[in-house]
């Protein structure tokens, strides 16, 4: 198993390369914490611990690497549709 935690702005990630039950290989595995002033240690907003549908990796290098990309994909994607706050005051005024 191989694990490595990262923070990505507001958001803490958690990727880890786990040794599969059965055979030989690595899968991917990700956690994703978003950090405020409410939650000191971090609201989980998305978790996945068998990501690609279980996909086995021949090295834990390649199934962190993986983890780790889906998870700058995952913040991405919500950055781009999550309001800013300007937005939501002028959405309310």
């Amino acid at each position: 198993m191989k694990f490595e935690d990262r923070i990505d702005g507001d958001y803490r990630i958690y990727a880890g390369a786990l040794d599969v039950l059965q055979g030989d290989g690595y899968i991917a595995a990700l956690v994703v914490s978003r950090t405020s002033p409410r939650h000191a240690k971090g609201q989980e907003v998305f978790r996945d611990e068998s990501l690609a549908c279980g996909h086995r990796w021949s090295t834990a290098d390649e199934a962190l690497m993986f983890a780790l990309c889906k998870a700058r994909e995952w913040i991405g994607h919500q950055r781009q549709h999550l309001p800013k706050l300007g937005d939501q005051r002028a959405m309310q005024a």
